[in-house]
C-alpha cells in the first residue's frame, strides 16, 4: 500500500479558493472534456498532465489494486477510485461524507486525506464553523473493508495541543510501531502577521493525540516567505508529507503563499532510525526542492503527496499547479503527476515540473 497527500491555504487566500469550489453535484457530473481530449491524444501507455481540469491539494492511496483519490467539494468529501491513476476523469465517484449544518465542522472543508490504518479507513480533514480562525482537524472513520460501502462518521476532533490552536493539513504516518501526526498550525492567533508552522505529535490511536506538539519547521527562509498581494504578512509552511527511503526519512512540505506563483516544496530530512519527535534530528534543505518552471508554463507547484507505481518499482509525486502566474489559489489549480528518482544518499530528486504538452509513460504496472 502506498499513500499520497493534501487544500491548505492561509486566511485571506482561503476565501479566494473557496469561491471557486464546485458543488457536490457539479463534481460528480463534471464535464472533463478538455482533459479527456488531451489524454485521448496520448497513446495507450502514455498520458499528459493535468489529471483533472481542476482540483487543489491532491491526495491518493493505492490499496489492493486500486487508487483511491479524495477531494473536498461543495461542503462534502468525494472519493474516486480507479486502477489507473492517469484516468481519474473516468474514475468511479462517490460522495462519502456531507458536512452537517450548525457544527464546528460544517464549513471550509479542506485537504482531506484517506488512510487505511489497523483494519479501518480514516479520513483526516480540516473544517470550521465558517470562521477560518476556528479551523481544526477532524477524523472520520469507516470500519467497512471497502471505503465505498459502510459510512464515514466523525470519530473525533483532533486536539493537536493543550491550547487547541488552529490546525490544517494533517497527515498520519507510522514509524517504529508508533503513529505520528504532522500538520500546519499557528503558534498563536495572528495579530498583524500570520505564521503557519509544521508540527508533529505522537498518537495513541488513529483519532487521539498523545503528546505535546513539537515544532519542526517555521517559514524563516526568503523563499518560504512570499506573500505578495495581501494586506498583511502571511508566512507559510503547510501540507507536510512523510517520505521514507533507505537510510533517511523526509518530510516534504509546501511553503510561501499558495496565491503566489512562488508556492514551492521544501524538505526536512532525518536519519530513518531517529526519533521523529526530536526537532534536532531534522535538517532543512536551504532551497526549494520543487518549484515553478516559467519556461514550461507551470506555476504554484505545491501541496503534494507520493505514491508507488502499481508494480512497486517507481516513485511518483502528485501535486497541484497552475498554468499561469496569476491563477492564484482558487479552483484553477489542477492535479499533476510525474516520476522522481533518488540519489545515492537517499535524497529525493524531483527535477522540474513537466509541461502539460509533455507525454509521460504511465506508472509501471498500470493495467
Amino acid at each position: 500500500m502506498s499513500n499520497c497527500a493534501p487544500f491548505a491555504t492561509s486566511l485571506l487566500a482561503a476565501w479566494v479558493a473557496l469561491a471557486g469550489l464546485p458543488s457536490l453535484a457539479d463534481d460528480i457530473a463534471a464535464d472533463a472534456s478538455e482533459a479527456i481530449q488531451r489524454n485521448e491524444q496520448s497513446s495507450a501507455d502514455t498520458f499528459t498532465n493535468p489529471l483533472l481540469p481542476s482540483g487543489p491539494d491532491p491526495w491518493t492511496i493505492y490499496h489492493e489494486g486500486m487508487f483511491y483519490y479524495i477531494r473536498s467539494a461543495g461542503g462534502g468529501i468525494v472519493l474516486m477510485r480507479t486502477p489507473d491513476i492517469t484516468q481519474l476523469r473516468r474514475a468511479e465517484k462517490q460522495v462519502i461524507w456531507k458536512a452537517p449544518p450548525g457544527t464546528d465542522h460544517s464549513k471550509e472543508i479542506w485537504a482531506p486525506e484517506i488512510h487505511y490504518l489497523r483494519g479501518k479507513w480514516y479520513v483526516y480533514v480540516a473544517a470550521d464553523d465558517g470562521q477560518n480562525a476556528n479551523h481544526r482537524m477532524f477524523v472520520l472513520e469507516n470500519a467497512a473493508e471497502d471505503p465505498f460501502t459502510g459510512s464515514f462518521e466523525v470519530k473525533s476532533k483532533l486536539k493537536t495541543d493543550a491550547e487547541d490552536n488552529w490546525a490544517i493539513d494533517g497527515s498520519v504516518f507510522e514509524h517504529a510501531g508508533e503513529l505520528y501526526f504532522v500538520w500546519s498550525g499557528w503558534a498563536e492567533p495572528p495579530t498583524d502577521s500570520e505564521t503557519q508552522n509544521i508540527y508533529i505529535a505522537r498518537m495513541a490511536d488513529p483519532w487521539t493525540i498523545d503528546s505535546e506538539r513539537v515544532l519542526l519547521s517555521t517559514p524563516e527562509l526568503p523563499w518560504e516567505r512570499h506573500w505578495e498581494g495581501l494586506s498583511r504578512a502571511v508566512y507559510v509552511n503547510e501540507g507536510p508529507q512523510i517520505l521514507v527511503h533507505g537510510s533517511k526519512m523526509h518530510i516534504v512540505y509546501s511553503a510561501s503563499g499558495c496565491w503566489t506563483p512562488d508556492y514551492a516544496l521544501g524538505l526536512l530530512t532525518a536519519d530513518a532510525t531517529a526519533d521523529p519527535m526530536n526537532p534536532d534530528a531534522w535538517t532543512k534543505s536551504p532551497q526549494p526542492v520543487f518549484q515553478q518552471s516559467p519556461e514550461r508554463g507551470v506555476y504554484g507547484t505545491g501541496h503534494n503527496c507520493f505514491f508507488k507505481s502499481p508494480d512497486g518499482r517507481e516513485d511518483w509525486i502528485l501535486y497541484h499547479a497552475n498554468d499561469n502566474p496569476e491563477d492564484g489559489c482558487g479552483n484553477k489549480r489542477s492535479p499533476r503527476a510525474q516520476p522522481f528518482r533518488w540519489s545515492d544518499e537517499d535524497m529525493p530528486i524531483f527535477g522540474k515540473p513537466v509541461a502539460t504538452s509533455t507525454p509521460l509513460k504511465k506508472p509501471s504496472g498500470t493495467p
